[in-house]
């Protein structure tokens, strides 16, 4: 996974069956979907892999209770199918999550638990375990810092969790397992068009040097996000917006906040909004909003009425509310909502299912969608694909597929877990040099071995990359992030050959993103 490989195997191809615009979610699904099928596949991504939305969700891979209590059965039905699927294919980074909905009326117990044994049933022989209901007493042990005034009861039910931005990685990874080309920071800046009009291909622009060049393909497939508009735009100018973002952002406190394995699911806020209190990685993330945002960005930043909602909200339902300065992290992300025909519906009202649009001009588009459903998304768009540019009818791949780094012996307390099989590796850099095994930084587990694993095998091109979305420690603890910084900076320029001015630019330019993640 040497970027510059993947650049020169990019430019050399003639033409390329597919190429797929975005490394987001939905991108990796499709070019996994894709490569698999032994289609000539090549991603190009204008930043890092998943630097949008797809590294800044809740962490869940879950079928949508809530989307249950809105009646949309059939994408509750596909969510749930995804997410077993998806433990099954990568169970080193998807784990069986607990989650407990503590009831403060005398009919939630009830309620709540009619409705997850529906949830259950739906999973099938895919499902993570049972729904049962609790009584007080039970719902206070598995959640000892929860308030106990009021509190009748609760229902524990399962839903999966994960590390959005390492599978985001091994995504790429199986993509060129399967001679596939995903390249990142490749900004398409056009589209080509033949003498009839149709799409045959698009021009790229490498952000590490400058460099433009063009690519032929038989079909191109926009899989951007909340910037699906802009290369739609692309194609054919003043096009009616597909998609409406809505920003979500997470605080992160620390585990002592919950003390327990199990996540809080709080199914009606003020607003009627769903709040989650998950442990993730020696931490609590809690979320999520959902404020209209008319301006996507790869930055976004949490707006302070967000905050004071999720912390308010928070501190009504745990016995120590969380405060401003108990925020380790806190991150925003825009939902890439398909947007609604001819309705006014509030963003949390706007389905998450997904939606595969074709252009006249052959432009393959989809939008919507959740990480759960990443794969069914890649399947449903190169079906149409298949059709569009008349390739050869190969079956699905990626049902039964295992994921790069797929290992079932994993330990959930080794700090290396989420490298699946490839942990052993770097355990072994660790012990022919025991500098590598050194800590970043004293509040977290991080190594010196995991910043040159990411240089060396997983494409990382900056800080942000390594200290964002290769280690996670930007999104667990934001000052902690800054101050690794340097070292980081340090490691990285050896390992790509970098001088001091590069390592003094990276540290400047993280210092200033971090900032925008702590309080």
């Amino acid at each position: 996974m040497k970027r510059h490989k993947q650049l020169r195997k990019a430019k050399a191809e003639k033409k390329w069956d597919i190429i797929v615009i975005g490394g987001g979610a939905s991108g990796l699904g499709v070019a996994l979907e894709s490569a698999t099928r032994k289609y000539k596949t090549l991603l190009l991504e204008g930043a890092d892999f998943a630097k949008g939305t797809s590294s800044r969700s809740t962490k869940l891979v879950h079928g949508g209770v809530r989307y249950l209590a809105q009646g949309d059965i059939s994408l509750v039905l596909e969510a749930l199918r995804e997410r077993g699927l998806m433990r099954q294919n990568a169970p080193h980074l998807v784990k069986n999550q607990s989650f407990i909905i503590p009831n403060y009326e005398w009919w939630g117990g009830p309620f709540y638990t009619v409705g997850l044994k529906v949830y259950d049933m739906m999973a099938g022989k895919l499902g993570l375990g049972p729904s049962v209901h609790l009584s007080k007493q039970e719902t206070l042990e598995a959640l000892p810092t929860l308030k106990e005034e009021g509190l009748t009861g609760g229902v524990i039910y399962h839903d999966g969790q994960f590390d959005d931005a390492r599978l985001s990685i091994n995504l790429a990874q199986t993509v060129i397992d399967y001679d596939g080309v995903a390249v990142n920071y490749t900004r398409v800046i056009g589209l080509l068009k033949d003498e009839e009009g149709m799409i045959c291909g698009v021009k790229a622009k490498d952000m590490i040097d400058g460099d433009e060049f063009e690519i032929q393909a038989k079909v191109v497939v926009n899989a951007t996000g909340v910037f699906t508009d802009e290369v739609l735009q692309m194609d054919e100018p003043g096009v009616p917006k597909k998609v409406v973002p809505s920003q979500g952002i997470h605080l992160v406190l620390d585990h002592e906040f919950l003390k327990g394995d199990h996540a809080v699911m709080i199914p009606k806020t003020d607003d009627g909004r769903v709040l989650f209190a998950v442990p993730w990685r020696g931490k609590v993330v809690v979320g999520t909003t959902d404020t209209l945002i008319e301006e996507a960005s790869l930055e976004p930043r949490a707006l302070e009425e967000e905050v004071e909602f999720i912390l308010n909200t928070a501190g009504r339902y745990l016995t120590r509310t969380p405060e401003r300065s108990d925020v380790r992290s806190i991150f925003a992300g825009l939902r890439p909502l398909a947007a609604p025909e001819g309705e006014d519906k509030k963003t949390k009202e706007i389905s998450r299912s997904h939606k595969v649009i074709v252009s006249l001009s052959g432009l393959i588009t989809i939008t919507g969608g959740k990480w759960t459903t990443y794969r069914k998304m890649g399947e449903d768009t190169i079906n149409n694909a298949v059709i569009l540019a008349g390739l050869p009818e190969i079956p699905c791949q990626t049902e039964n597929l295992a994921i790069h780094g797929y290992t079932k012996n994993i330990d959930i307390d080794d700090h290396f877990y989420v490298y699946g099989s490839e942990a052993k590796a770097i355990k072994e850099m660790i012990e022919n040099d025991p500098k590598m095994g050194e800590k970043l930084h004293d509040r977290l587990d991080f190594t010196a071995a995991e910043v040159v694993w990411a240089c060396k095998k997983e494409m990382a091109m900056t800080v942000d990359d390594v200290l964002a979305r290769r280690v996670r420690a930007l999104y667990l603890d934001a000052r902690a992030a800054e101050e690794m910084a340097p070292k980081v900076a340090k490691i990285m320029a050896d390992e790509l050959d970098k001088d001091a001015d590069w390592i003094n630019q990276q540290v400047e330019e993280f210092t200033k993103l971090a900032k925008g993640y702590y309080l």
